[in-house]
């Protein structure tokens, strides 16, 4: 593979986890990538390896999904690259970002996982960030995977409603 393509794959996501809002995951990186057909999945997995190793991203696992965050040196390395990007790939990246704003946004703040971690118990693992800061982080041990399922399930649905109620009533003074 041509080191033109790779640099232009490595600017492709430097530019998309510079202009969206809320942390992306590798998974919604290689959707845009994959479904614009820039490149194949082989081919990206190389790409994200290299540029972990030249610190251009840090990768941070939350709840079973990756995250990536541009390090310093990824921020210069876009300052001198970025402007060699063609600007139709710039306006592509924007309006996948703008088009897929609330979709991205809830996948990548609120998040919910399960594991087995005992003969008869699952943990579940709820998370909800808001601009890449962890604003609930919470384990629960239940005896079935049912149940796992179920409390991932209704924290999609019901964080706010979870979160209001622990404010309301952790900062009650009784």
């Amino acid at each position: 593979m041509s080191s033109k393509y790779l640099t232009l794959y490595k600017m492709i996501i430097l530019y998309m986890l510079k202009r969206c809002e809320v942390p992306l995951s590798k998974s919604q990186i290689y959707d845009f990538i994959l479904e614009n057909e820039y490149t194949n999945f082989m081919t990206l997995q190389e790409v994200f390896a290299e540029m972990s190793s030249s610190e251009l991203i840090k990768e941070k696992t939350v709840a079973n999904r990756t995250y990536l965050e541009m390090t310093e040196e990824g921020e210069e390395t876009l300052k001198f690259f970025g402007n060699r990007m063609n600007p139709a790939i710039k306006t592509q990246i924007d309006e996948y970002l703008k088009a897929n704003k609330l979709k991205l946004r809830n996948e990548g703040s609120i998040m919910g996982d399960y594991e087995k971690t005992g003969e008869k118990e699952y943990t579940t693992h709820v998370v909800a960030m808001e601009s890449g800061h962890t604003l609930v982080d919470i384990q629960i041990p239940v005896p079935t995977e049912e149940m796992a399922r179920s409390i991932c399930r209704n924290w999609q649905d019901k964080n706010q409603e979870i979160y209001k109620f622990l404010i309301d009533n952790l900062m009650l003074d009784e």
